[in-house]
């Protein structure tokens, strides 16, 4: 919950309290959620949860949405010895489906239902959109490459040893020749699935987020 919070939010959470007064509440902030009832539909958590969701969302977030320039600077807490601006940039556009400048409530569960409790096939399916930065659906090599970039840069000064300059590239090129099956120049959904699913350490990482919660 620490990574969306807005700025000016309060830093003390009440007591979770029953599923009306959580109805009445969502009718208080600036942008109204859908109900906690629909939410449970489309997502993966249970009603319980998404009361405990919520709960932390608005005491940290009264107006119900957050903005890139607030993710970027608690996102960063998380990486104190790297800089994480960029690649939060890239995060903050994978949650914010419907490109509004905003992540909401709704875009918030929706991803996190994903990336914790999503099929594996799920989980490929939001990394590629994190890839594919222009949404266009096909990811090339330039952008693998700037998504390397920012994550060597939040993580690259935090590492040992230290990474080479030129490691990002390296990753990239070893990374896109795999995946560029009928090498046109651009990897599709199905050329990233299909590599992604036959690398063992990229399913392990998988496997990992499954056993978060």
């Amino acid at each position: 919950m620490k990574l969306l919070p807005c700025s000016g939010a309060k830093t003390t959470s009440p007591d979770i309290q029953n599923s009306v007064e959580d109805e009445m509440e969502m009718a208080t902030v600036r942008h109204r959620p859908e109900t906690l009832e629909l939410l449970e539909a489309q997502s993966k958590f249970t009603k319980k949860e998404l009361q405990i969701l919520y709960r932390g969302f608005k005491n940290e977030c009264p107006s119900g949405i957050v903005n890139e320039e607030t993710f970027k600077e608690i996102y960063s807490q998380f990486f104190p010895q790297g800089d994480s601006t960029t690649y939060a940039h890239f995060l903050f556009n994978a949650f914010d489906t419907d490109h509004s400048g905003t992540v909401s409530f709704e875009d918030f569960i929706m991803g996190l239902s994903i990336l914790l409790r999503g099929t594996v096939q799920e989980k490929l399916n939001w990394a590629f959109n994190l890839y594919d930065i222009n949404k266009d659906g096909y990811i090339t090599k330039e952008e693998m490459l700037d998504i390397m970039k920012a994550i060597y840069d939040m993580m690259g000064k935090c590492t040992y040893p230290v990474l080479k300059e030129d490691a990002p590239r390296q990753h990239v090129e070893t990374f896109f020749q795999k995946m560029d099956k009928n090498k046109d120049g651009v990897v599709t959904i199905d050329e990233f699935i299909e590599s992604c699913q036959k690398d063992e350490n990229i399913m392990r990482s998988m496997q990992l987020f499954e056993n978060v919660i």
